[in-house]
C-alpha cells in the first residue's frame, strides 16, 4: 500500500513539474509574440505615416502628380539616406549597369561620386569622351546642361549625362583654384574600356596598367605578363610595376584572379556581414607557376574598391611594395538584388578586410613608401615641406559614408602588418607649398602637356619622357633595379657574424 502511495506522489510531482514548465515555455511564447507585435506595431506606425504624406502630397500638391513616381522618389531617398553606395536602379539603370561590367557601354566616361550634395568626379576613364574633354579628378559638377545638380542623386545625374552616341552634353564644373564655373562639352561615344595596357620599362622590367577590373580582366593581365615575360629573354623578369592609380575597382572576382596570379596560398581577402552568406572568405592557390620577383604597386586617391583589395592583398602578403599616396577608402560590398517589376536595388551588405584584418572602408590603403604624383624642381629644394595635395575628396569625406569598424568601436585603427607600415616620404613626395597640385594633374590637363596615367601616349612615349613627367613610376623603377643590386648581398650583421665565425674557426 506504501509503495503505491508513493508511485503517484512521484506521477504527482511529475506532473506539477511538467505543468510548470508548460506555463512558463507559454509566458515566454507570449512575451515573445507580444515584443514582435509590438515592434510591428512601431513599423506600422511609421509606415502609417508615409502613407499619410503620400495621400496630403496627392491631395494637397499644387499640380497633380504620379503615385509611381512619388513612391520611387522615397524609395530612393531612403537608399541614399544609407550611405553613398545603397541606391535604387530603375530598370533602364539596371540594364546599363549589367553592360557596364561588360566593358562597354554609352556615355561621357567618368567615375562620380555625391559630396557635400554636389556631384564629385572621382576619376574620369582613361580616352573617354570626359577624359579627352579636359575632365579633371576632383571636378565638381554644378551643372548638367542648364541645370544644378545640387542635391541631385548619382542614378539621377547618371541618367541625365547618358544619351545617344554624338550627342553632346555640356556640364559646369568647379575645380579647386579657379574662381569661374569651367564649361566643359563632351560628345556622348560608346565607351570602350581597355582594363590593361602594358610595355618595356627596360631589359627585364615591365609596366602593367590596370584602369578597371571587368570581365576579362585577368586574362588579360596575364597575356600582358606572358608578354612581358617573353621580352625579358633569358634572365627573366626582373621587376614589375602593377599601376592601379585612378582604378575605380569593378568586380571582386577579376580583383581575386589578378592578386592570385602572385600569391600561392593564404586569405587574398573577406568580406563580412551581418547575413552568413555576407561572409565569405577568398584564398589564393598554388598553381606551381607563381613568379618570384619583386613586384610594385602604384596607388593613389583614385584607387577604390577592388584595386584597393588587390593592392592590400600583396601588401599583407608582403609579395609587393606600395608606392603613390593614400588611396580612397572604398571598401564596403554592394549587392544588387532584383525586383520583379525589372528594377534593382544597389545596397551595401558588406565591408571588405583584408588578410591582416585590416578594414579597408574609410581608411583606404597607406603606400609603404609615400611618393607624390608632382615633380618640382630642383632648384626649389630649399622650399620643400610635407606634401599637402592630397585629393580633397575620399570615401571617410562622403556624407553617410560608413566609418571604419576600428574607429567605429572606438578602437585603434588597424596596422599594416609590414615593416614599412608608416611610410617614408622621398624628395619626389614633397611639394612647395606655394605650388600645390591634386593628384588629379596626373590625368589630361588642357594646359599641359604632361602624360596621361596609362594612356596610349604613355604606352608608346619613350622611357625618358614618360619617367619625367611620372615621378611614382620613376621611383618605383629605380627602387626595382635597386632591389636588384642588394638581392642576395648580406647585411652587415650577417658578414659581421660570418668574420667571428672565421675567426673562431681559425682559433680552433
Amino acid at each position: 500500500m506504501r509503495e503505491q502511495v508513493t508511485v503517484n506522489r512521484r506521477t504527482f510531482v511529475l506532473l506539477l513539474f511538467s505543468a510548470v514548465f508548460s506555463l512558463v515555455l507559454a509566458v515566454n511564447f507570449v512575451h515573445q509574440v507580444a515584443a514582435k507585435e509590438t515592434a510591428l506595431g512601431d513599423s506600422y506606425s511609421h509606415l502609417k505615416t508615409f502613407t499619410d504624406v503620400l495621400a496630403l502630397v496627392r491631395k494637397n500638391y499644387v499640380n497633380e502628380v504620379d503615385v509611381k513616381e512619388l513612391v520611387e522618389g522615397a524609395v530612393k531617398g531612403m537608399l541614399s539616406s544609407l550611405d553613398p553606395h545603397s541606391g535604387y536602379l530603375t530598370t533602364d539603370m539596371y540594364k546599363e549597369l549589367q553592360v557596364e561590367t561588360k566593358g562597354e557601354f554609352g556615355g561621357l566616361g567618368i567615375e562620380i561620386t555625391v559630396k557635400d550634395g554636389l556631384l564629385t568626379v572621382v576619376t574620369p576613364i582613361e580616352d573617354s569622351p570626359a577624359f579627352t574633354a579636359g575632365v579633371q579628378a576632383g571636378d565638381q559638377i554644378i551643372k548638367i546642361g542648364e541645370e544644378f545638380t545640387k542635391d541631385l542623386t548619382l542614378i539621377d545625374a547618371v541618367k541625365k549625362m547618358r544619351g545617344p552616341k554624338g550627342s553632346p552634353v555640356t556640364i559646369s564644373v568647379h575645380r579647386e583654384g579657379v574662381r569661374d564655373l569651367i564649361p566643359i562639352t563632351v560628345i556622348r561615344d560608346i565607351i570602350h574600356v581597355d582594363s590593361v595596357r602594358s610595355r618595356s620599362l627596360e631589359k627585364g622590367f615591365g609596366y602593367i596598367r590596370l584602369a578597371q577590373f571587368q570581365e576579362g580582366s585577368a586574362s588579360e593581365f596575364k597575356k600582358a605578363l606572358k608578354e612581358i615575360t617573353e621580352e625579358a629573354g633569358e634572365k627573366g623578369v626582373q621587376g614589375l610595376v602593377i599601376d592601379l592609380r585612378n582604378n575605380p575597382g569593378g568586380l571582386l572576382t577579376q580583383a581575386i584572379r589578378v592578386a592570385d596570379i602572385f600569391l600561392t596560398d593564404g586569405v587574398i581577402v573577406y568580406t563580412d556581414g551581418r547575413l552568413e552568406s555576407q561572409k565569405q572568405k577568398y584564398y589564393a592557390h598554388n598553381d606551381g607557376i607563381e613568379d618570384d620577383f619583386p613586384i610594385v604597386v602604384l596607388v593613389n586617391g583614385g584607387s577604390a574598391s577592388a584595386s584597393e583589395i588587390v593592392a592590400g592583398a600583396l601588401q599583407d602578403h608582403e609579395r609587393a611594395i606600395i608606392l603613390g599616396t593614400q588611396s580612397f577608402g572604398k571598401g564596403s560590398v554592394q549587392t544588387i538584388l532584383p525586383m520583379e517589376n525589372g528594377s534593382a536595388l544597389r545596397l551595401t551588405t558588406a565591408l571588405y578586410y583584408t588578410k591582416s584584418g585590416r578594414s579597408i572602408q574609410a581608411q583606404g590603403i597607406k603606400p609603404d613608401i609615400i611618393v607624390s604624383a608632382r615633380r618640382f624642381p630642383s632648384d626649389s629644394e630649399e622650399l620643400l615641406e610635407e606634401d599637402e595635395t592630397e585629393p580633397g575628396t575620399r570615401e571617410a569625406d562622403l556624407p553617410g559614408a560608413i566609418k571604419n569598424p576600428s574607429e567605429a568601436k572606438g578602437g585603434k585603427k588597424s596596422e599594416k602588418s609590414s615593416s614599412k607600415a608608416n611610410g617614408k616620404t622621398s624628395k619626389a613626395g614633397k611639394a612647395s607649398s606655394k605650388a600645390t597640385e591634386d593628384e588629379g594633374d596626373a590625368k589630361a590637363d588642357s594646359k599641359s602637356d604632361r602624360i596621361a596615367i596609362g594612356s596610349r601616349q604613355a604606352m608608346e612615349a619613350s622611357l625618358a619622357d614618360l619617367l619625367k613627367d611620372d615621378p611614382q613610376l620613376d621611383e618605383a623603377l629605380k627602387l626595382l633595379k635597386t632591389w636588384r643590386i642588394f638581392k642576395g648581398k648580406p647585411t652587415v650583421q650577417a658578414m659581421n657574424e660570418g668574420d667571428a665565425k672565421s675567426v673562431a674557426m681559425a682559433a680552433q
